[in-house]
């Protein structure tokens, strides 16, 4: 009983943050006021509930980061592959390696292969946390979508890396070649099962469909069990289950574009994942908030493991702390676009500066959320002998201090930096756009014609004579000429067959407009984006009309 009270607490601090987020004069990110929020619950009403890692991981990432994995745009993923992997992967190592001796030497109590661990699980950067923060800052397409592609796949870098130095710190033994070829079977792997699961669910379900038809019921609940039985597979083969169900999700775009999904199924789908994502988003920083109190004091009496007798200096360490991975990243992400430039210019092409304050903007937008909580939680109690792990406590106070402090330094840096940036305009989406308008209002008038010859065949003179009005009105409104005046018939029979001649002439037009859609973005004509756009008002238009 006490579990489901907190649970139902959760979800009204869910909601309250929601519209506290539009009440409060100061603008916060939202997760900032979750995590207020959550703190209060846990410090004022003593309601906390203890987070247990291992479910945080099973029940709350899977479905998020197949969400994104879904949703990111897969032309800027793939356009910008070799900048988001030099992030993902050599930003992560940097910072490992950068931080973790920084760390040490600042606190000799920790050993360095705690510190390691430390500066393994702050690297990460959150996807969550991401997207809540661009949702309040006016930051460039190109640059959020290598931000959400890094947040996506850093995460198992990250991980695998606090994996090894908490084994080097259980064991006292580390070896470079086997994390080299683990990490190399989590991630290859990871990635392959997350590919095949959704390809194997996707293909039996559409065999399902041909066979016994659609039941939208069952097809929502297997849709939303897909990242579960990625992770799931995963982990059970000792591979990255974050990376499975981001490639799960990224797997399902694809097969979104065979377009074997009817607009009404899609848009049911979108409803159901939206409500899904702000609910899991906000509980996932509820949480956090609830352990904030117990994380507090357990490091203020810690911390005198440091040599320093003030509370004050968990303060220094904090800001220290974020400092580094700041100056760590603006110096990763500066070396990265000079080199990026050199190679452009080796090749002959002529390659525009990059602004000082997107540089800055990309260092201070590296935002840690709660994969960094769930992960530094899961550190164990004790070593084989027996005795206490070391700094345990002061390590995750440290964790959830970096979390906090990322997310109030982008909330309050990147607007100012930001602000009254001259951009280059992007016209070449907005051409796209008319672009494919143009080619799927012709596709759909060819339908509507295909429609309308199979309809007047061996029909009498008056059903001819009504079909050809239905498909001269359909045909209007895809010529942005259509009459809205619908003047009354006296006959109602003849009303009767005139809209059903109308809904299936309409009907044909939409399903080839929305053919014609998918196989532009098959083609790489248009982006991801304006595609889920389209398409969406497609669907809402056959819903709509089937209502």
């Amino acid at each position: 009983m006490h579990t489901i009270e907190v649970v139902l607490a959760m979800l009204v601090a869910v909601v309250a943050s929601g519209y506290l987020v539009r009440v409060l004069p100061l603008s916060l990110p939202l997760p900032l006021v979750q995590i207020g929020l959550g703190a209060v619950i846990a410090g004022v009403f003593n309601r906390g509930h203890a987070l247990e890692p291992e479910m945080f991981f099973l029940l709350f990432l899977p479905p998020l980061l197949f969400l994104d994995g879904w949703r990111i745009p897969k032309q800027g993923l793939f356009r910008d592959k070799g900048v988001i992997l030099e992030l993902a992967l050599g930003l992560v190592v940097f910072t490992v390696v950068g931080a973790g001796f920084l760390i040490h030497w600042m606190i000799p109590v920790m050993p360095l292969a705690v510190a390691f661990a430390l500066a393994a699980i702050i690297s990460p950067t959150d996807p969550v946390a991401v997207g809540s923060i661009a949702s309040r800052a006016p930051i460039p397409k190109r640059l959020m979508h290598i931000l959400e592609g890094e947040s996506l796949l850093n995460d198992a870098s990250g991980l695998v890396c606090f994996r090894f130095a908490v084994a080097a710190v259980m064991t006292g033994s580390f070896s470079l070649a086997t994390a080299s070829l683990t990490f190399l079977w989590v991630a290859l792997a990871g990635l392959a099962i997350g590919v095949a699961v959704t390809l194997g669910v996707s293909t039996f379900q559409r065999w399902l469909w041909r066979r016994f038809g659609e039941e939208p019921g069952a097809a929502l609940l297997v849709n939303l069990l897909i990242p579960f039985a990625a992770y799931l597979l995963a982990e059970e083969a000792n591979a990255s289950g974050i990376l499975s169900a981001v490639a799960a999700g990224i797997t399902m775009s694809y097969v979104e574009l065979t377009g074997r999904v009817s607009g009404s199924m899609r848009v049911q789908r979108a409803a159901v994942w939206g409500m899904l994502q702000f609910s899991f988003n906000g509980i996932m920083f509820v949480l956090l908030g609830e352990q904030l109190p117990g994380i507090v004091d357990r490091a203020i009496t810690t911390v005198s493991e440091s040599g320093h007798h003030s509370a004050w200096w968990l303060l220094v360490y904090v800001v220290v702390i974020n400092l580094t991975l700041i100056v760590l990243r603006l110096a990763w992400v500066w070396v990265s676009l000079r080199w990026s430039v050199l190679r452009a210019r080796h090749r002959g092409e002529v390659r525009q500066g990059t602004s000082w304050r997107i540089v800055v903007a990309t260092s201070v937008a590296g935002v840690r959320g709660a994969i960094t909580l769930a992960g530094v939680l899961t550190l164990p109690l004790f070593l084989p002998d027996g005795s206490a792990f070391p700094a345990r406590d002061l390590v995750i106070f440290l964790a959830a201090a970096v979390i906090l402090f990322s997310l109030v330094a982008a909330s309050v840096a990147l607007p100012r930096l930001l602000k009254g940036l001259e951009l280059p305009a992007d016209s070449g989406e907005r051409k796209a756009e008319d672009l494919a308008r143009r080619l799927a209002s012709k596709a759909a008038l060819a339908g509507v014609e295909r429609m309308r010859q199979q309809l007047v065949q061996n029909q009498t003179t008056e059903n001819v004579q009504l079909y050809n009005d239905a498909a001269s009105r359909v045909s209007l409104l895809y010529q942005r000429n259509l009459e809205k005046d619908d003047g009354p018939d006296a006959d109602p029979e003849k009303v009767r067959r005139m809209e059903e001649g109308y809904r299936q002439l309409r009907g044909a037009g939409l399903t080839a407009e929305r053919e014609e859609l998918f196989r532009l973005t098959r083609r790489g004509t248009i982006s991801d984006e304006v595609s889920r756009r389209l398409i969406r008002n497609l669907d809402l238009l056959e819903t709509r009309q089937r209502g």
